[in-house]
């Protein structure tokens, strides 16, 4: 593995090998860390968004269950 810094991104080379779903995942998260570090949010907005969405995916779970 070889990481590389330049004045704009970090480059990191990796062999052939590495299992690519592994690769995604720390990818995903790395993205993730990234976009959290330039947010505004508050955990009061996180826990307000996390509950609208939970509310709104029981919504449609229960409108497809069998009666």
């Amino acid at each position: 593995m070889i990481i590389e810094r330049t004045k704009q991104e970090v480059i990191i080379r990796l062999s052939g090998s590495i299992n690519i779903d592994d690769l995604q995942d720390m990818i995903d998260l790395l993205e993730y860390k990234e976009i959290a570090t330039k947010s505004n949010a508050t955990q009061k907005d996180v826990d307000s968004l996390v509950k609208s969405i939970k509310k709104g995916r029981w919504a449609k779970t229960k409108s497809k269950l069998p009666e």
